[in-house]
């Protein structure tokens, strides 16, 4: 079973590493996603950098694989504990492509495919507090509350979204699973030298701008509009 458990871990990491942005954005307009926009490899970089339609099959392309990665887990007769460790790494290599340098995007679109494998009804329920601030062209926030709200949701609206494939004695695996995803996902706002654009901003400053808008600076056109530059 451990053999299963760890070449299971190797082929989700693999899976979630395939950097479906990188690959569209190449094979489709023969430009490297690492240097449009925000530089993040993402499906959200590539609708503002260079086509909304080419975004949509990327974003499902990365949502299923996380879903895949678990269903496989599940198949093979993994634990839900197990089967959630499994799409962590889905998610991991999602976020650290060995096939681009340990590039990647923020993981959000590849966790939320395995949350809608765990519930559909959590995954809309996450995808509406996402969107909410979008109204006013301000997404990241929303993605910041849900985020924060991830680990409650498991705990104490359990019987709402309760799974076939998850059932009640594996509320702790999947409320482990998603706190890890929360600060996964705070962690890669987080992390990063600052660039050009943010050289004279005070580090308080950094940090809040990081948490709830995703990005260094407070002008959003200019974020998402920038060149990746070298950090400083």
């Amino acid at each position: 079973m451990w053999l299963k458990f760890a070449v299971m871990i190797l082929g989700a990491y693999l899976l979630g590493s395939v950097p479906a942005a990188y690959l569209g954005v190449k094979w489709f307009k023969g430009q490297d996603i690492r240097k449009l926009g925000t530089g993040n490899v993402g499906s959200s970089n590539v609708a503002r950098s260079t086509s909304k339609v080419l975004a949509v099959p990327i974003a499902l392309f990365d949502m299923g694989k996380g879903a895949l990665a678990v269903w496989i887990a599940h198949l093979a007769g993994l634990s839900a504990a197990q089967q959630l460790v499994v799409g962590f790494v889905t998610v991991v290599g999602h976020n650290w492509s060995v096939f681009i340098g340990f590039h990647g995007g923020k993981g959000m679109v590849t966790t939320l495919g395995i949350i809608a494998y765990i519930s559909p009804l959590l995954a809309i329920i996450i995808v509406f507090i996402s969107y909410l601030p979008a109204v006013i062209r301000q997404m990241a926030p929303g993605v910041a509350v849900a985020l924060i709200s991830l680990p409650f949701w498991s705990w104490f609206a359990w019987g709402w979204f309760e799974s076939s494939r998850f059932g009640a004695d594996a509320r702790i695996a999947v409320t482990l699973f998603l706190s890890a995803a929360a600060v996964m996902g705070f962690a890669k706002r987080l992390i990063g030298a600052r660039v050009e654009l943010s050289k004279d901003v005070p580090n308080l400053q950094l940090l809040l701008n990081r948490l709830v808008f995703d990005r260094d600076i407070s002008d959003r056109n200019a974020w998402i509009d920038r060149q990746t530059v070298k950090p400083t």
